[in-house]
């Protein structure tokens, strides 16, 4: 069952591989949009980026933008699902989307597809 708004709050082991080296980065994950974000953030304590702003509409950040953070090692990782797109607006969300999964190995952790952007293992 969902937390606030419906968020999705995070099992014990997924919570504890989120938090697993999280001072080493900016934001131990990203997911689009902010309330599929909120969950994890107020599970973990640790900062989680929206993609795509409340619904997954925004174009913030763009692909490139994206890229550029994790080449970085500012992402730890993707988690996928979440956001709804409603009425329109931007693609971002869903280029981003694609390109983790085109460019990195998926696991699930408690139903949840998660992506590790920082491990630098493209798959």
């Amino acid at each position: 069952m969902g937390g606030l708004l419906d968020a999705r709050e995070p099992s014990a082991e997924l919570r504890a591989l989120l938090e697993a080296d999280a001072d080493d980065y900016t934001w131990v994950a990203a997911t689009v949009g902010s309330n599929n974000a909120s969950g994890y953030q107020l599970a973990t304590r640790e900062p989680v980026m929206p993609i795509g702003g409340f619904n997954g509409s925004d174009p913030s950040p763009t692909l490139a933008q994206f890229q550029r953070y994790v080449a970085d090692g500012q992402i730890h990782y993707f988690i996928g699902g979440g956001g709804f797109r409603a009425n329109g607006g931007s693609n971002a969300s869903a280029e981003i989307a694609a390109w983790v999964a085109e460019n990195f190995t998926a696991q699930t952790v408690d139903g949840v597809t998660v992506y590790d952007l920082g491990s630098g293992e493209q798959g």
